[in-house]
């Protein structure tokens, strides 16, 4: 049974990936700070740490996937549509031939990974107010969509395994 210290520090622990929107990193920053100094004390605590700290990584990870794929994109294809002598003679220009008939399958593909960078975004909005419900209840959560970057570690798995063999004998 967690004790109301533990369900606070889990539930904070997944309110500090918000900081993302007041300082830059903060979503890595505050959760390292809070699981690195209360890990070795409670399972419970060492637990939502990781996942927090996992799924923080994943959504960067998957950000700059999509990123990769929606930049160059519409970078081409500003500039695809600028003439180059206003660029090169820094002169007024008009971008022609602009339409939504001129969009192509690779515009399309831009476009989506944007739509999908929104949805991620809202999605991981939502589930860490979920996480942090479920570490005020005293449960464990497992985020959807995580690459385990962090895992467990094999200290707190030898406790696991030798606890049962020092009972059987």
């Amino acid at each position: 049974m967690e004790t109301s210290n533990e369900k606070s520090t889990g539930a904070l622990l997944h309110l500090s990936v918000f900081t993302q929107y007041f300082f830059p990193l903060g979503n890595f920053i505050f959760p390292t700070i809070i699981w690195g100094a209360r890990k070795n004390s409670s399972d419970f605590v060492d637990h939502h740490g990781r996942q927090a700290l996992n799924f923080q990584l994943s959504m960067l990870l998957y950000t700059l996937i999509l990123a990769m794929i929606a930049i160059p994109i519409f970078i081409f294809t500003l500039f695809k549509n600028i003439p180059t002598r206003a660029y090169i003679n820094e002169e007024n220009f008009q971008i022609e031939n602009f339409n939504i008939e001129n969009i192509t399958g690779i515009v399309i593909l831009g476009i989506m990974a944007v739509f999908i960078f929104g949805v991620l975004k809202m999605a991981e909005f939502f589930l860490v107010i979920y996480a942090t419900i479920k570490a005020a209840n005293g449960e464990r959560y497992k985020y959807p969509l995580t690459i385990n970057f962090i895992k467990a570690t094999s200290q707190n798995n030898d406790l696991k395994t030798t606890e049962p063999e020092l009972q059987a004998e």
